[in-house]
């Protein structure tokens, strides 16, 4: 798929790995637009990149969809990427008592699958529409193998990923040109993984770059960094995946 001449809505655009989405994509000739709640951080963020539209929206609200929605049919008619970013994570002993795993739980679904459902739902008769099209889920190599201080956080990533590729195979099989990317960064050094080490990880520009370099050449699940070891062990020997994964956690 093409990498320039695209216009491109990006969830949770004003910070982390959205940021640098944004970044990557608006000095590559893309019409970019970003969301997310902070109206301030979002301003921000698109001050300082070109070719780049700020909305405040909150994707886990429905009616916040609608609007956002609204206003991308109505502004930005070419829509045809959409990149599914914005997510929530809870780091915690699910052993230890008082946790409400539950409400952690239910925060991570909505966030991290449904409301990426719906986004994705609203916005496909426009993607579908144009010639070329692309929808990109940000997920996580605990989809694959999960981590059991992340135990919620890699349920909700395992049912994005499973979403993912049921979609990818139904517009496969469709007559429309819409294309289904699934990246999965390891630990990035961001203020979303701070509580979990984050400043151990890779820096937020090598996802960006990874997802550009991916959409040109149409590899559609793409294992950042340690990712690719990860998961090419969870072929081979599952078992060993899952203690790589938590032997330090």
């Amino acid at each position: 798929m093409k990498t320039s001449k695209n216009t491109i809505l990006i969830t949770g655009g004003g910070s982390g790995i959205g940021f640098e989405f944004a970044k990557i994509f608006s000095e590559n000739d893309n019409q970019v637009i970003i969301t997310g709640r902070n109206e301030e951080k979002l301003n921000k963020a698109a001050a300082l990149l070109k070719n780049t539209t700020a909305i405040v929206a909150d994707i886990t609200r429905e009616e916040d969809i609608d609007k956002l929605v609204q206003t991308i049919t109505k502004q930005y008619p070419s829509l045809n990427v959409l990149i599914n970013n914005a997510g929530n994570a809870s780091y915690y002993d699910v052993l230890v008592s008082g946790t409400d795993a539950f409400t952690k739980a239910s925060d991570e679904i909505n966030t991290n699958y449904l409301s990426i459902v719906r986004l994705t739902e609203r916005l496909l008769p426009l993607l579908n529409s144009q010639e070329e099209a692309a929808i990109v889920n940000v997920s996580s190599i605990v989809a694959l193998v999960p981590n059991k201080t992340l135990i919620t956080y890699s349920a909700s990533k395992a049912a994005l990923h499973s979403y993912t590729q049921s979609l990818r195979i139904a517009l496969d099989r469709s007559p429309y040109a819409t294309q289904v990317y699934e990246i999965m960064p390891p630990l990035v050094n961001t203020e979303f993984s701070k509580e979990i080490g984050g400043e151990n990880g890779i820096s937020p520009e090598v996802v960006a770059q990874d997802l550009l370099r991916a959409i040109g050449e149409n590899q559609y699940e793409i294992h950042v960094g340690q990712t690719s070891y990860i998961y090419e062990l969870s072929l081979t020997s599952p078992k060993d995946a899952l203690l790589t994964m938590n032997s330090q956690s």
